[in-house]
Formats: structure tokens, sequence, C-alpha cells
């Protein structure tokens, strides 16, 4: 068996594109060491200078009111809970004040599928942070998107340019979970379909805007369906080149109707090296310190993954799922510094802004 998935491995660091199933046998059969080291070789071959990125900005979700609802989801609230909210833009300005002033460059700001919020509201929330602020939003994942056409009751590409003249820079791959329909059945069944999604990043990618693509797995989906997931980002991105990087995170599990176990730290590299080898035309590779800590992070940088994603001084949705990781700047940095790579903040197009020197 560790023949075949050796062979496989060599397969991909002579360029060759590995296949479904060449994945699927990844997952079922090679040892975890064997997978970092053909990723960490893969990862070399397409960054060979020895720098890990990151990126300054701030998470901020608008409401936490979805009608969405999804069983993963330890986050939202019913549109007629008395939690619910929706940010005043005094809240929001100081947030994006308090971004700026750490040397912010990017703002994410995402929230639920709130039934009162419409197309019009987003336009003058965009044309308004604009107004005050000199900064890159990164922000309203394909799920929402989606729903603000159908409320609009118009075409996706039209809701698309709308939000981009007002201001929307860039879309983050939110929403994805796993790209299968039959898990999301299962996860999210008042969510968009995996087409629907991917319909959404594809023409914001003929727009001119470059995306993000994420995959939220360890609960109900199957090592197939992690391949197929990981297929269908590559296909599309063959098709547009509109993805910037991939982004894997663990499922966690505290508080949330679907439950479970959650992803170990072995099964979340196993899936990140997958992920380097398979996606040959994806550039970049987020590891995900959210759900895994800083610790994790900093080893999977020797696992395929060649940015730290974000400092991401705000994050609330998986913080509600009873992860209560923060990593502070300095420690992104240490934590890059001595996984051997230099620290360098990029912005949201993977833009080299700043070079960190490590002190002797």
């Amino acid at each position: 068996m560790q023949t075949e998935t050796l062979k496989i491995i060599e397969k991909r660091l002579t360029g060759e594109r590995l296949t479904i199933s060449d994945g699927i046998k990844l997952f079922q059969d090679a040892d975890l060491l064997s997978l970092g080291q053909g990723a960490d070789l893969v990862r070399d071959q397409m960054h060979p200078e020895k720098v890990v990125t990151f990126v300054i900005d701030r998470n901020i979700n608008y409401t936490n009111v979805c009608s969405c609802q999804c069983k993963f989801c330890a986050f939202y609230c019913k549109p007629e809970d008395p939690n619910g909210y929706i940010l005043s833009r005094d809240e929001l300005h100081a947030k994006i004040e308090e971004t700026i002033d750490v040397g912010g460059t990017q703002l994410l700001i995402q929230g639920g599928l709130h039934p009162d919020l419409n197309l019009e509201y987003f336009e003058d929330l965009l044309r308004d942070i604009k107004a005050h602020y000199s900064i890159h939003i990164h922000s309203f994942s394909p799920p929402e998107i989606w729903d603000l056409a159908n409320k609009a009751k118009l075409p996706i590409e039209e809701v698309i340019v709308r939000l981009k003249n007002a201001g929307l820079d860039s879309i983050p791959g939110g929403g994805a979970e796993i790209l299968d329909d039959r898990v999301r059945h299962l996860i999210s069944p008042n969510k968009i379909g995996w087409q629907q999604w991917m319909d959404v990043m594809t023409e914001a990618h003929q727009l001119g805007m470059k995306t993000t693509a994420t995959m939220m797995f360890g609960h109900v989906e199957t090592f197939e369906e992690r391949i197929l997931h990981i297929v269908r980002v590559r296909e599309a991105q063959d098709q547009t080149g509109g993805f910037t990087a991939f982004i894997p995170w663990s499922f966690a599990p505290t508080n949330t109707l679907l439950g479970g176990e959650g992803s170990t730290g072995v099964e979340y590299l196993r899936t990140l090296s997958i992920a380097r080898l398979m996606l040959d035309n994806v550039p970049n590779i987020q590891a995900s310190w959210v759900t895994q800590g800083a610790k994790m992070a900093q080893v999977a940088l020797r696992f395929g993954a060649n940015d730290f994603g974000s400092t991401m001084l705000e994050e609330n949705v998986v913080r509600a799922a009873g992860v209560q990781t923060r990593v502070p700047l300095q420690e992104i940095i240490r934590c890059i510094e001595d996984a051997g790579y230099q620290a360098v903040q990029r912005n949201t197009h993977y833009e080299l802004l700043k070079v960190y020197r490590k002190e002797v």
C-alpha cells in the first residue's frame, strides 16, 4: 500500500496531475509523514522563496441573525431571537478604525442571511466604508450574495456588479463547507447547493474579482467527498484562474446541533497535505490557526501551507463553537520564524507589503 501511495506522491512531484482515485488512495493509505514530505516539496516547487505570508485584517460580523440556521453553526440567532443584532454604522466605523490603526489592510465582513437586509442596504454600507476609509473590502460569501439576488429578483452577475461598483473588492470562500449536495443536505439544508456556490465565484472571476475557496471538514463527509470538493475547486480554477488561495479548516462541534467529535491535528495535517498535492493550479494554501491553534498551524507550514492566514483581530463564529484561540501578531511572526521561514505581511492579492527581519 505504501509503495502505491509513494508512487502517487512522486507522480505529483514530477508535474503530473493527480486524479480523484489518487486522492482517495492517499486519504485511505498514505502515512502522515510521507504526505507531509511530499506536500512540503510541492510547496517548495511552487514557492521556492523561504517566506510565509499573512494579512492583517478584521473579521466583522455585521449581524448574527440568519434564516439559514445551519446545523454546524453555533453563532446564528433566529430572526425573532432577542439576542439578534445588526451593527450600527458607529460600531462598524470604530472597528474599522481600530483595524487601520494596527496596520490592517483588509476587512472581512460577513454575517447571516438576515431577512430584512436587502441589496440597497449593502450598497450603501460599502459606499459608506469607501467614503471614509482606504481599505480593501474582502466580504460577503456566496450564500449571502445569492440571498441578495433572490430578494432583488436579479441575476447573480448584476448583483456582483452592483456590489463591486459600490466598493466590494473581492469575495471570501465562506459557505463552501463541502461542495457536495448530499453533505449539504445533511448539515445545511436551507443553504444554496454546491453548484450555486461555484456559480457565484465563477461569475465574480469573470468580472475580474479574485476570491478564495474554503473547505470545512470533519463532520459527515467521506474521504471521497473531500476529494470531490478539492477537484471541483481545481476544475473551476482551470476555467477562471480566480482563486487566490485554498483554506481547509476543521469543524468545531461544541454548541452546534450537528455535534460530533471534530477532527484531530493529524487529520487536519493529512487533509491540508492532500489539498496541496491535488491543487496544482491554486497558488496558496492557508494554515488555519483559528480552529487548530498556532502550534498546529506552525506545523502545517511543513505540510504544504505557505500562508499563515490573517491576524483576525476579531473572530466570532468559531469562538461561538467553543474554540477560543487568539494569536497576536508577534506570535504569528515568531511561529513563522521558528519554522524556518521569513515572515512577510501581504495584502489580499498576495502582494508583499512588509518583510519582518528576525531579531538576533
